[in-house]
């Protein structure tokens, strides 16, 4: 019976051969984790609570740290358990679960950013009909697209995927799951599905690039005719946050996804991968936090009410 479960399961690659700094490497990422999600669910409940957090913007935001805990919970926690276990075992139901959700979640995450460029685009240059080009129903229409388009890209590459068959070796040139190491060590020579798929994401991923340019064209267009240079301090001010993450959320991505799997991966191949998966979802909550003055007094509203609520305890 062993035999036979071995057989359906992967085996990750660790990132080191040596127990301690497998230890290290737990505690590093269980710490990095924990922050993360806190950070993204402090914005999560804050724009959910607080009444002046209640606009599209925010909104947005809100689903955009929804989709970072998604996405960093799919991969980090089992890579932490195999690093303080000593194990790099993974089932075949685990291996496609990290797919799908991982697909689902950046399918979702482009599209929430490219709503959110929309939304600084009719806040800047069309203000005076900004409330009815952004009103309610188009916000959740918009994430509702989101989650539509990313179940659907998730269902094709993870379909396409595990449609293939692996005979040979199944030690995955990866810490986690993804459709580059597993095509990899796959033995069917035919990926038609799994190419259809990327061509498709690669299209969809262009067209939300293109989207997000032509906004920015415009915005900043719109902002270097303001004649007050405070608005357009605060007009950048609000910008600047989202652009770093599309930046950085684009670059992680690409670097670990455009490049060829290599048969013998080294240490940086192994941190490209680390980054995709934990470096967007962990600065999303510190760039807004720190840049942005209403998340900031949204913070001691809620501080604020804690501690009254404890006084009136006692």
């Amino acid at each position: 019976m062993a035999n036979l479960t071995l057989e359906t399961d992967f085996i990750l690659t660790q990132l080191s051969d040596s127990k301690q700094t497998q230890l290290f490497h737990g505690f590093l990422f269980l710490l990095i984790y924990m922050i993360t999600v806190m950070g993204n669910l402090l914005i999560f409940t804050l724009v959910t609570m607080d009444r002046c957090l209640h606009s599209p913007m925010y909104f947005f935001l809100k689903n955009l740290s929804f989709f970072d805990v998604g996405l960093i919970s799919v991969t980090v926690p089992n890579f932490i358990w195999n690093c303080l276990t000593h194990r790099s075992i993974i089932s075949f139901s685990g291996c496609v679960s990290q797919v799908l959700l991982v697909v689902h979640f950046v399918g979702c995450e482009i599209f929430i950013l490219t709503a959110m460029s929309y939304d600084r685009y009719a806040a800047i240059c069309h203000p005076l009909h900004y409330e009815v080009i952004m009103n309610n129903r188009i916000c959740v229409q918009l994430v509702a697209v989101s989650w539509f388009l990313g179940s659907i890209f998730a269902m094709l590459f993870s379909g396409g995927t595990f449609s293939l068959s692996f005979c040979g070796s199944r030690k995955l040139p990866q810490i986690f799951c993804d459709v580059p190491s597993l095509l990899k060590v796959s033995c069917s020579r035919k990926h038609t599905i799994t190419d259809v798929s990327v061509t498709i994401a690669i299209t969809y991923g262009f067209l939300c690039l293109v989207g997000i340019g032509y906004s920015y064209i415009y915005i900043f267009n719109t902002v270097l005719r303001m004649p007050s240079l405070q608005g357009r301090s605060k007009a950048f001010s609000t910008c600047v946050p989202h652009l770093i993450v599309v930046t950085t959320f684009i670059v992680t991505a690409a670097s670990a996804h455009m490049k060829q799997v290599p048969d013998s991966p080294q240490l940086v191949d192994f941190l490209a991968s680390v980054f995709y998966s934990v470096v967007p979802p962990s600065l999303n909550p510190v760039i807004y936090s720190l840049r942005n003055k209403e998340i900031k007094a949204a913070v001691w509203r809620l501080l604020w009410r804690l501690q009254h609520c404890m006084l009136g305890k006692q």
